[in-house]
Formats: structure tokens, C-alpha cells, sequence
């Protein structure tokens, strides 16, 4: 991945990542190296954010089902399971992947909490209302054009609250900060090369509205968070009861 590159739009290329028919311990040891960069650039934040919110517009009910769609090894929601605590929220967090390496990581991290579950599964698959609140952190910056509305409005149809997105900023300063840091920390093909590219295929708040734009959620926001992220939020659209004669 180059040090230098233009960053006026979102990039194109794959990740390494995405090719679900390679990994192997190499995928495994990228998933645990990527937690190392989870917590350096503070990605636990926008997810707790966003979800705190809709919690509270939700009427902060006593429980709560959370599924996280491409969730890796779903480091980021331990934060959440502290915030329930603190709450005295009754949470239930359901991790989805499809990657076998990945749910095998999220097994072994949460082998001991039992309000964790780990399901390998499509999250285009998923049924209506799954969850409560459907949560992507890092994850739909993989896609873009028609397959990212798509995917957005699929979270929508299996969330009751809404949607909660965490994802990176696209800027020079994230961009050089995360290909210097992947450098330093690990030797791992698939961090070296997606770390950066992840940055390249992140979002601006022109991308945010072209996507509110083709949603037609006028109720969506989107808020900067420290470091280099963006905490979207995606109130479920409420259907108004037909009206009888």
C-alpha cells in the first residue's frame, strides 16, 4: 500500500479481507493484530455512542439486542457490555461474520460472557427485526454505489431501532497515522494492506449525504468522533398504521 495517494475519492480496490476463500492463521493473527489498532485509534467510541442514543430514544428500555454485522472478533463491544453494566441494561449481543476465522476469534475473546453469541451468517440473509439495534464498525466502508445502499438498507429491515455505523474519516492525517502505526506494530500481510486502504475507502460528510441522499432517511446524522471516525446514526423508519373506513 503506498504512502502517498489521492484521497479526493473513495477508493475502489478489495481488501485482502474480502477474498472469503483465503485467511487462514494468517487471517487469525490479522484479527488479533487489528484489535492492537481497535484500541490505539479508540474505536469503541462511535458504536457506544450511537447506540446510547437510540437507546435513549427508544425510551431506554430495561434490555437490548445488539447485532453487530461484520463484526470480526467484535472487540469493540466490550465497551458496550460495560456500559450495560453501568445501566443495569439486560444486553444481549449477537456477533455476525462470515468468515470462519473471524467467528473463531470472537469465540475465543468472549469464551467466558455468556451475553455474547457468535453466529457465521450474511447479514443480507438476516430476518426482519433481528435485533434492537444493528451496529457495523469498519464494515461498510467494503462496499460502495448500489451495493452500499443496499447493505445499509438490509441493517435497516433487521434493526427495530434503527442503525448505528462506526466508521473511519477519509483524511491525510488518518491515512499516514494508520499506514505508520500498522508498520510499527506488525509484520502481518493483511494489516499492512488493509489498514491504509481502509482510510482510502472511508467516508467525508459529502459521502455521508450522497448516502442520507439515496436512504431517504431525513432523520439519519452523522457526527465526527475522535480519532478519525464518524458515529452515524439510522433511526428505523416507523410505519404509520393505514388509515380504516
Amino acid at each position: 500500500m503506498p504512502f502517498f495517494r489521492s484521497l479526493s475519492e473513495r477508493a475502489r480496490e478489495d481488501e485482502l479481507m474480502d477474498d472469503f476463500f483465503n485467511g487462514g492463521e494468517e487471517l487469525s493473527e490479522a484479527l488479533q493484530h487489528l484489535r492492537r489498532l481497535n484500541k490505539i485509534f479508540a474505536a469503541p467510541g462511535p458504536t457506544l455512542a450511537g447506540v446510547e442514543r437510540l437507546w435513549k430514544a427508544a425510551g431506554t428500555p430495561a434490555s437490548l439486542r445488539i447485532l453487530d454485522a461484520g463484526a470480526g472478533s467484535g472487540d469493540v463491544n466490550r465497551k458496550l457490555l460495560g456500559w450495560a453494566d453501568r445501566k443495569g441494561i439486560q444486553l444481549e449481543i449477537t456477533l455476525v461474520d462470515m468468515t470462519e476465522e473471524a467467528c473463531q476469534e470472537a469465540r475465543r475473546l468472549f469464551r467466558n460472557e455468556p451475553r455474547v453469541k457468535v453466529q457465521r451468517a450474511d447479514v443480507r440473509e438476516l430476518p426482519e427485526r433481528s435485533a434492537d439495534i444493528v451496529t457495523g464498525c469498519q464494515f461498510i466502508h467494503h462496499f460502495d454505489g448500489q451495493q452500499l445502499v443496499d447493505i445499509v438498507s438490509r441493517m435497516l429491515r433487521a434493526s427495530k431501532y434503527g442503525v448505528v455505523i462506526n466508521d473511519i474519516h477519509r483524511h491525510p492525517i488518518a491515512y499516514t497515522a494508520v499506514w505508520m502505526t500498522t508498520r510499527i506494530i506488525s509484520r502481518n500481510r493483511y494489516i499492512r494492506h488493509d489498514g491504509p486502504l481502509s482510510v482510502a475507502k472511508g467516508f467525508t460528510v459529502r459521502d455521508w449525504e450522497e448516502l442520507q441522499r439515496q436512504l431517504s432517511v431525513e432523520t439519519m446524522t452523522y457526527e465526527w468522533k475522535p480519532l478519525f471516525r464518524y458515529s452515524v446514526v439510522i433511526p428505523a423508519q416507523v410505519e404509520q398504521p393505514r388509515a380504516t373506513l
